[in-house]
């Protein structure tokens, strides 16, 4: 019988004008293209909501989706299934040891970042937190040869699935691969129960991270205060060239002048279009003045 529904389920289609459907709503909020081609994917992704919610084609899915009550209850699960999370500890490493030599002793010594206030880090697409626990050890080894060093880091992402995921802090051995030994001495624990083969984040590091929920279309992001370091790897990909333009413009009216944004391997910026500076490969620093701001207001969002 099982077999039979699974069949049953497997031969629903997503047609073209359900697909147009879908990927404007994607498109306008959660700001990632979704072009033709992917209609397979889409319809893929979303069979087990079909299943899940006992529904006989994607139209029943699409009208459930946009209808209220589909938005207050369904719009998580859609956003979960839909968005891409590829995430791994110390993910391209150049950008921690960065962080470690170049940008950390500059910030303490230019903005006092660390020492007279708390140092902001920002992992604004944090997935299953691979990213945000990384940076935090980074800063943790750092801090401990600097007395009074302080920081704390925001983790967001739109997937609620994810940070539930992250929240814990735990991880299976082969996750943890990547990180170096000397920092899984200092910050991983080891189960308990050996069999299980996962370790959890120590308490001193998840302490450093508040993990927060945050659709980066959002025109405001509500952050208490400007941030020296933001991350931002592997976001833009998804994103036409207008929607890119605003989410780094208001990422920029977010780092504080003389901080310093983090983007992917294959993520170029347009400096000109951005009150922004390359320091090293898809490494940016937000200048120190204010007249490129003024001059590209229009990008703001």
């Amino acid at each position: 019988m099982a077999d039979s529904l699974a069949d049953n389920f497997s031969r629903i289609e997503l047609s073209v004008k359900d697909f147009r459907r879908l990927s404007s709503f994607i498109h306008e909020r959660l700001g990632i293209k979704v072009p033709d081609f992917k209609r397979s994917m889409v319809e893929s992704r979303l069979r087990k909501r079909l299943s899940a919610l006992h529904m006989r084609s994607y139209t029943e899915y699409c009208d459930f989706l946009f209808s209220n009550q589909g938005m207050e209850q369904e719009l998580s699960e859609f956003t979960d299934v839909i968005t891409t999370n590829k995430t791994d500890f110390f993910r391209e490493p150049h950008h921690f040891r960065f962080i470690q030599e170049k940008a950390l002793p500059d910030l303490m010594s230019s903005c006092h970042s660390g020492v007279d206030r708390k140092l902001m880090a920002w992992s604004c697409a944090c997935s299953r937190g691979d990213e945000p626990y990384t940076l935090a050890m980074v800063l943790s080894d750092f801090g401990e040869t600097r007395r009074r060093f302080d920081f704390s880091i925001l983790a967001t992402d739109i997937s609620k699935r994810m940070l539930e995921t992250a929240v814990k802090g735990i991880y299976d051995e082969q996750v943890i691969e990547p990180v170096p030994h000397e920092f899984r001495k200092k910050y991983l624990m080891r189960s308990r129960d050996r069999t299980l083969h996962q370790v959890r984040i120590r308490p001193e590091i998840r302490t450093k991270i508040s993990f927060k929920r945050l659709n980066l279309m959002d025109t405001h992001y509500g952050l208490r205060q400007p941030m020296d370091i933001i991350f931002c790897r592997n976001v833009i990909i998804y994103f036409d060239k207008p929607t890119t333009e605003k989410l780094i413009a208001r990422l920029c009216d977010n780092l504080i002048p003389g901080g310093y944004l983090f983007m992917g391997h294959s993520e170029l910026l347009d400096v000109s279009l951005y009150p922004l500076v390359p320091v090293a490969p898809t490494i940016y620093q937000r200048l120190r003045n204010s007249n490129h701001g003024k001059k590209n207001k229009g990008h703001g969002g």
